[in-house]
This record gives C-alpha cells, sequence and structure tokens, in this order.
C-alpha cells in the first residue's frame, strides 16, 4: 500500500512542481514584468529549488559523445551489446577518422565494468566509463528498473547476477579473446563468485580483476551500512521494506525494494549534508553563480534517479553478504544456469591479476571490506595482487571525480596493462582430493 501511497502523493505534486518552474523563469526572464520586481531573483531561486525538491527524476542517459584521446577527437556510439530480462550489456565504441589514433585504439584492453545494483542506475559511473574510454575498449552492465519488468520474465535472485556476469565475461572472450573485469561497489561480491565459480570448472579466466569500494568481508571495519543489516532481521527487511509493484507500470504485482525508500535511506545517512547543499544551491542561484548551480543539479540528477530492485535478489544481497558473510565463511552455494548448485571457491582462482581499491574515507564500504579479496584468492601469487588505498578519497571518489582520474585510474590503467600481454589462461578444474595446480607460466602476446 505504501508504494501506492507513494505514487499517489507524486502525481499530486507534478503539476505544482511544473508550475514552480514555470514561476521561476518568469521570474528570472529580463524580458518580462515580473523581473523587474524587488527580489525577483531571491523568487525565482526558491521556486526553482522547489521544482527541483518536487519533480520526478527519470533514468539519466550517459552523454559521452566524444572523448579526447591524445589531442583526437574520437566519437562514440552507445548501444545495446547484449539484452537479458534484468540487464542490458552497453557497449561503448568508438570512432575515428585519424589512422594512428584507430591503429591504436584496436589494440587496447577489453573492459567489463560491473555497475552496482544498489538503488542507481549504471550512469552513476558515467565518469569511469568516460575515463576509461581513453585507454580501453569498455562496455558495462546497465541494470533495469524493476518495475518495468513484467512478471511473465520470472524472479531475479542474486544467483541470476552472478550468472548474468559470467554469460557477459564469456560473451566477450568469444569476440576478443580475453577481458578484464572492473566491478565498483556492490558487484565486487558477485564478480569474486563469478570468477571463482568458472576457474572451478576450468573455464578461462578473465586477464585481471579490479575492485573497488566493494563488502567482499563486510564484518571489517562496519560501516552505518552494514549496521543496519545486522541489526534487522531477515523477516524484519521482508516484512518492512518490500512492496508490490503498482499497476500502472509494466511490472506490476512484482515484489520489489522500492526506488523512493532507497532514495530515502541515502539522504537519512547525511540530512544535514544534503541540506546544506541544497542551500548553497539557493545562494548561487541569487548570486548568479551559474557554474556552481548547474554542478549541483548534474549531481542531483543523477543522485536522485534510482530504481526498484527485485525483492529476491535484494533480501537474499542482505543474507549472504551482510548477515551471514557467505562468501568469506566459505559457505555461498550459486544455482547455476542449467541448475546445478555449486559451491563459490575463490581459492580455486589463479593465473589472474588482482587489484583492490579503498577510499580511504569511505563511509559505505570500510576499510579492509574490499582488501578481504586478497585472503580468500589464496593461489593468485604476491606478484599478480596489488591493493591500492586513495588518500583522501571517500565512497565516490574512487570512481568518479578529480581523485578517481588523477589518483586512481593510473593505478588501474597499469596494472591492467601489467596483465594484458599474457595469454588468456584456461585452469584445470580443480578436485575435492587434491588441492588446485598453481598455474602455468603465461607466455607473451605476439
Amino acid at each position: 500500500m505504501l508504494y501506492q501511497l507513494y505514487e499517489a502523493q507524486r502525481s499530486i505534486m507534478e503539476p505544482f512542481s511544473d508550475l514552480a518552474q514555470v514561476a521561476s523563469r518568469m521570474f528570472n526572464n529580463p524580458a518580462l514584468p515580473l523581473a523587474q520586481l524587488p527580489l525577483a531573483q531571491r523568487v525565482s531561486a526558491g521556486y526553482d529549488l522547489l521544482h527541483r525538491l518536487g519533480k520526478d527524476y527519470e533514468k539519466p542517459v550517459f552523454g559521452i559523445h566524444t572523448v579526447d584521446v591524445d589531442g583526437v577527437d574520437v566519437a562514440i556510439h552507445e548501444r545495446v551489446e547484449v539484452d537479458k530480462p534484468f540487464c542490458e550489456l552497453r557497449r561503448f565504441k568508438r570512432f575515428s577518422d585519424d589512422t594512428a589514433t584507430l591503429a591504436k585504439l584496436k589494440g587496447q584492453p577489453v573492459v567489463l565494468i560491473v555497475a552496482p545494483l544498489s538503488g542507481h542506475y549504471a550512469t552513476l559511473l558515467r565518469d569511469t566509463v568516460r575515463t576509461m574510454l581513453k585507454d580501453h575498449k569498455v562496455y558495462i552492465t546497465d541494470w533495469k528498473n524493476a518495475r518495468l519488468v513484467p512478471l511473465s520474465e520470472g524472479e531475479f535472485h542474486l544467483d541470476d547476477y552472478v550468472n548474468y556476469v559470467q554469460s557477459f565475461i564469456r560473451h566477450l572472450q568469444g569476440i576478443y579473446g580475453d577481458c578484464h573485469v572492473i566491478s565498483v561497489c556492490q558487484p565486487t561480491v558477485p564478480v569474486l563468485a563469478a570468477v571463482s565459480l568458472m576457474a572451478s570448472r576450468g573455464e578461462q579466466l578473465p586477464l585481471s580483476m579490479t575492485m573497488m569500494g566493494g563488502p567482499i568481508d563486510a564484518s571489517k571495519s562496519p560501516t552505518a551500512v552494514n549496521n543496519l543489516a545486522t541489526q534487522r532481521s531477515f523477516e524484519w527487511f521482508e516484512n518492512n521494506v518490500i512492496y508490490r509493484v503498482p499497476d500502472k507500470f509494466p511490472g506490476a504485482g512484482r515484489r520489489v525494494y522500492p526506488g523512493f525508500l532507497q532514495h530515502s535511506g541515502f539522504v537519512a545517512m547525511n540530512p544535514d549534508r544534503h541540506a546544506n547543499s541544497h542551500y548553497d544551491y539557493f545562494q548561487n542561484l541569487i548570486k548568479g553563480d551559474n557554474e556552481s548551480a548547474e554542478a549541483h543539479r548534474q549531481f542531483y540528477d543523477e543522485y536522485n534517479a534510482v530504481l526498484d530492485m527485485d525483492a529476491d535478489y535484494y533480501l537474499e544481497t542482505i543474507q549472504t553478504v551482510f548477515q551471514d558473510f557467505k562468501l568469506v565463511n566459505g559457505t555461498w552455494d550459486v544455482r547455476n544456469e542449467q541448475g546445478k548448485v555449486e559451491r563459490v571457491r575463490p581459492q580455486d582462482i589463479q593465473g589472474i591479476g588482482l587489484l583492490t581499491v579503498e577510499g580511504e574515507l569511505d563511509d559505505i564500504s570500510g576499510s579492509g571490506q574490499t582488501a578481504a579479496a586478497h585472503e580468500l584468492c589464496t593461489q593468485i601469487p604476491a606478484t599478480h595482487r596489488m591493493h591500492y588505498e586513495a588518500k583522501g578519497a571517500g565512497h565516490y571518489g574512487i570512481f568518479s571525480g578529480r581523485r578517481w582520474r588523477e589518483m586512481v585510474y593510473p593505478v588501474v590503467q597499469s596494472f591492467i596493462l601489467a596483465h594484458q600481454h599474457q595469454q588468456p589462461h584456461a585452469q584445470t578444474a580443480p578436485t575435492k582430493a587434491a588441492p588446485a595446480k598453481k598455474a602455468p607460466a603465461r607466455k607473451s602476446a605476439a
């Protein structure tokens, strides 16, 4: 019922939000009489803020049309490469008329960026994608809003997430022969599970895994996010945050964790910071500081756009990652696409690169949570593993903004290049009777 009440309230507020936008423009247009009134700029700013607080935020677009590669503008064509019921694999294909640039682009590494399915859209990683495109062929998982997925498509479980990641890796390997994987925040856990299962089966693995700010071991340095999951029971989450999608949407009747509840949780973590940000926006509009005002709009256009998550996936993530710590305890079983249950064994991974990245000031994934991957992947030699802590960076700073571009990205780029000129690695599936064999030495690519 709460979801229906929210939608009713939003429908009521929508015309008032539109009216506030019109009023703001009328008081800010020098050609109209209202703009000549005393305090017109302040009134316009107030209406503008009211509009933004009341408007509905739709899914943003990546909007990456060109990137600069060594002084050459390279055109970007975004397209859906693989379309699954709950996710699209998007490719950002690069084009150039410059022969030398085109030759360089063709030889660059292939990277699969696995975006979070934890409330926001994959466009939250826009800066990650834009930066990576200078030196890599880039694909990203674009998770769909569950309220737009019809019930006829079935349920979506954490196991399905793991299976999706594996299928995307195989897809890129089928095209290029190899690939690298980057996971940001929430997907570090299912990505590690996906690669672990591929290793246990003896499949070809990605050349490297980069894991950034994720809860591999959420018991280390627990944050407010972690504490909420441990202080509430599984039944509490099921009874208090799960609702059915209203009839007006394609996914009517689907059980979901609604985006508006997630957004409320995001804001509740730092209410003072958001209040101050909106007040600063109001002041910047009055002062005519358009650059700062636009930066605020861009951030909140992304931050306020949220999606619904399928209930099964969300509840299983809470239980598996934040309550039972199944990955680090070695008790996680995943059902594959053929219906077979398999145990997740990170210790079976060998012969690939592992880079973990954490932010010094990360208040979502605490210190040591991501680095815990090194303790699990015991068959990856120290020469193929690296941990990096970005000083002064919070959670978003490790994949977006100045610190990402100037501090984190050079480390990621260098690590990928160091593991690019190695033959794709396929393992012999280990048996329970004997430990996994060490990976044979790789040959340099021709």
